[in-house]
């Protein structure tokens, strides 16, 4: 059976429909609703409960997709190996990012590596914290850009740099005008506890991307929790309104030197200067091609290169 065969019967797993599954890989109806049949007649069984809305895999059709899913990543495998048996630095390399590091990370990145590995083809996957965490253990992405923690039992990684976490607060806020915080970020920063922000508004990241916890976790080290406004997935959004006057964020230092919003906010830094990590990760147990070590070691020198500069 072909391996394309094990993705389209996953597509229908995950939409839970197959005139959805259609659509998303960009195939007939008639013809996927066909091949589901084709596959179920030579197992003799049903792969899904078609009473159901969404459809749920019956029993054998959970461990066909567990098999199907191990197949794929063989398969992968293989053309991994026989593209560096044949050339080294060659083929196609899915990276997984969120927007941010993709827009203010990657983009100064990319060409450099471009130009000295041209038989690599690379794909940009962006999403949150979590998602690409589940990416890369699925098999859909070949390595990402994460931040710690990440789970060391399932991952292998390579430290890149670390950032400092910074408040940033309206310029009319008064904890602002009382201690006349600074509205550029470069140079050193006042101290600010963050106690003092217990009865202000936080505009939050989402609950999938590491930052949103580690704005509990500093509160609640200082012993309150914060009042949430709102929660967005867009770290360039939660400086925008919080310049806007909506609330405080916390937000790492490499955002706040590449993007700078109209209405200019006040920064300060925390008595703790709490920081965190980005890193490059990847299956622990998985083939890692001649491309992707290539990829890892241009990203490591990259980021020791430009030191402080990130």
């Amino acid at each position: 059976m072909e391996t394309r065969h094990f993705h389209y019967i996953r597509t229908i797993a995950e939409t839970g429909s197959i005139s959805r599954a259609a659509q998303k890989l960009y195939i007939s109806q008639p013809s996927l609703s066909q091949l589901l049949k084709s596959v179920e007649k030579k197992i003799g069984a049903p792969l899904f409960d078609r009473g159901s809305q969404p459809m749920r895999p019956t029993t054998i059709g959970q461990k066909y997709l567990e098999m199907a899913q191990q197949i794929m990543e063989l398969d992968t495998e293989f053309h991994r190996y026989v593209e560096d048996e044949l050339g080294c630095a060659k083929g196609n390399l899915v990276v997984g990012s969120s927007p941010f590091r993709s827009t203010y990370f990657l983009a100064a990145f990319l060409p450099q590596f471009q130009e000295k590995y041209p038989g690599i083809r690379l794909q940009l996957a962006e999403h949150t914290s979590k998602r690409l965490e589940e990416a890369v253990l699925a098999g859909e992405a070949d390595l990402i850009i994460a931040t710690q923690p990440v789970d060391v039992d399932a991952f292998a990684f390579a430290e890149l740099y670390s950032e400092e976490m910074i408040l940033v607060l309206p310029a009319n806020h008064e904890l602002s005008l009382k201690y006349h915080l600074p509205q550029d970020c470069h140079g050193t920063l006042p101290i600010l506890p963050i106690e003092l922000l217990k009865d202000t508004p936080f505009i939050q990241m989402h609950s999938e991307q590491k930052l949103h916890q580690q704005l509990l976790n500093i509160c609640n080290e200082a012993g309150f929790t914060p009042k949430i406004y709102l929660q967005t997935r867009s770290m360039e959004t939660a400086l925008t309104l919080a310049s806007a006057g909506l609330g405080a964020t916390l937000l790492p230092m490499t955002l706040l030197r590449a993007f700078q919003p109209k209405t200019a906010p006040c920064y300060a830094a925390l008595p703790t200067r709490p920081r965190r990590h980005a890193l490059v990760a990847w299956r622990k147990k998985s083939y890692l091609s001649h491309a992707a070590r290539a990829f890892i070691d241009a990203l490591v020198n990259y980021c020791r290169d430009k030191g402080n500069e990130l």
